[in-house]
């Protein structure tokens, strides 16, 4: 059976046997028994790494480690609120802390990263209403009205679905509900491009 341990878009963690393609961190979240059942992070520095690094092993949700949580690419590792980590991704690190608008030490990113993404003590994504998606760049993630989760990539919306994208349609028009955080969008405006698993997308 797979483990509770994949992220979607919106936040939830679901169990899927999908392999990943980036690996997250947000301290331990699971015990005994797997996932915590309302625990979604316990520091605030989200970060997303790759899957090897370094030859190194790890039991998957061994007891007293953190919780390895897998991404389906980056562009949804970045809805759901993680930024690249400075040790396993260093150069992609640099580049998203030059286009981003956050200036300070990484603790003052993940702070504020954490005000965007998350709701305190309900452990819920924090989400943006009412976004025009003709502002959007790139590698946003949106919920278009009918409900579908989905990236934005060039004049295309790619649904979401675990085990990987559905068939392009044509941008939304209009408003938008955004689940990406403004400041990862705005490093995307700046010319981030965060890898997405679409064969038109390079990733």
């Amino acid at each position: 059976m797979p483990l509770q341990n994949r992220v979607q878009p919106d936040g939830e963690i679901i169990a899927h046997p999908a392999r990943g393609g980036f690996m997250g961190n947000r301290g331990i979240l699971h015990d005994e028994n797997g996932l915590h059942p309302k625990r979604r992070w316990a520091h605030q520095n989200w970060v997303c790494c790759v899957l090897s690094f370094k030859g190194r092993r790890r039991q998957l949700m061994a007891p007293r480690h953190y919780t390895e949580l897998f991404f389906l690419d980056e562009a949804v590792a970045f809805a759901a609120g993680h930024r690249p980590c400075a040790e396993c991704r260093a150069a992609d690190y640099r580049r998203f802390r030059a286009c981003c608008d956050v200036s300070g030490p990484a603790a003052a990113l993940d702070r504020q990263l954490h005000s965007e993404r998350a709701v305190p003590r309900v452990f819920q994504q924090r989400r943006q209403t009412g976004v025009e998606v003709h502002d959007l760049p790139d590698g946003a993630f949106i919920l278009d009205h009918p409900g579908l989760r989905g990236v934005l990539f060039g004049d295309a919306f790619h649904p979401y679905q675990p085990s990987g994208y559905g068939p392009a349609q044509p941008r939304p028009r209009g408003r938008v509900t955004l689940l990406t955080p403004p400041s990862s969008v705005a490093a995307f405006r700046n010319g981030y491009r965060p890898q997405i698993a679409l064969k038109d997308a390079g990733g």
